[in-house]
């Protein structure tokens, strides 16, 4: 791990324009205090409003990027600090692009034998009683938003159609995938390494943003309670799903697993939430890690993303 005089000014990006501004901003919120106390030389940096005349003025040496949604997860952020030659922390141009993109990330597993749900695209042509029929119960997403923003769990045709309403607000491409029904969990990656894994229980329908951000019912159980079989298993496809994507540094993959046992990814997430509700800092925690010591082996792997790739 670096020495914090060799991390240089580091700036705090935050905030921004997207759906998940509020979360971005209490995120950064909570790094930069981190880090302050750390005695890093950090700065916090509000993206909706000129960033690079802030990164410019401000003589940034590298970014810990806690811009949650579009701009800052999904390769933009990522392409412009690498053509400015700033390290950013997680992972590169194409990997961000792709985790963002729920569908082509789910193209990809398909093809390379990942267990993911099956889908289907919707639009205001479609067949709302056939995507019913083939898939059963169908969780509806917009294809690029994260925080279960505009997220629906419907099961006829006529609540499928609102539902994809909905989800049409906050982007042009919607999905409804195939609802497993069974325990969701969420691993921690960090720098090539597996963090104990997370067991999600809540009184909600599904862990919408809420249950994330608000609700105090939300339970959270780590190390989740799987025997060593079933833990290597869960490690290991989402150790295939994080690095298929080309993603580096830290992030996040969600899982369902069936009544059967099975393990079925869901999403990649590469600029997790790190907040007093989020999971990454829980899972660090439980294997021995401090909030500052996880940001600081965060920030000491970004020096690797300084091209696009």
């Amino acid at each position: 791990m670096e020495s914090i005089q060799k991390l240089g000014r580091v700036g705090v990006i935050m905030g921004g324009t997207a759906a998940e501004r509020e979360v971005s901003l209490k995120s950064g919120g909570a790094v930069l205090t981190a880090l302050l106390a750390l005695g890093v030389d950090a700065v916090g940096i509000d993206a909706a409003e000129d960033l690079v005349g802030q990164l410019q003025r401000l003589k940034i040496d590298r970014v810990f990027n806690v811009l949650h949604g579009r701009g800052g997860e999904d390769g933009q952020l990522q392409g412009l600090l690498a053509f400015m030659g700033i390290p950013c922390t997680g992972s590169g141009v194409l990997a961000s692009a792709l985790a963002m993109d729920k569908v082509r990330t789910k193209y990809l597993w398909q093809r390379l034998g990942l267990r993911t749900p099956e889908f289907r695209m919707l639009s205001a042509g479609s067949d709302w009683a056939e995507v019913i029929a083939d898939l059963g119960r169908v969780v509806v997403k917009p294809v690029r938003e994260g925080s279960s923003i505009g997220m629906s769990i419907v099961d006829t045709a006529q609540d499928l159609e609102a539902a994809w309403r909905r989800a049409a607000a906050f982007d042009s491409e919607v999905m409804a995938e195939q609802y497993i029904k069974g325990a969701e969990y969420t691993v921690a990656l960090l720098d090539g390494a597996v963090l104990p894994a997370i067991e999600l229980r809540t009184t909600h329908t599904f862990y919408d943003y809420d249950a994330k951000y608000i609700a105090s019912d939300t339970q959270y159980l780590c190390p989740a309670p799987l025997n060593a079989g079933d833990t290597a298993v869960l490690n290991a496809l989402c150790l295939d799903a994080f690095s298929s994507l080309g993603c580096e540094g830290w992030g996040r993959v969600d899982v369902m697993r069936d009544a059967q046992g099975q393990f079925w990814l869901l999403e990649v997430n590469t600029v997790p939430g790190m907040t007093d509700h989020s999971l990454v800092p829980m899972a660090a925690a439980a294997s021995g890690l401090e909030f500052g010591q996880l940001l600081l082996k965060v920030l000491s792997a970004s020096t690797s993303v300084s091209t696009p790739h």
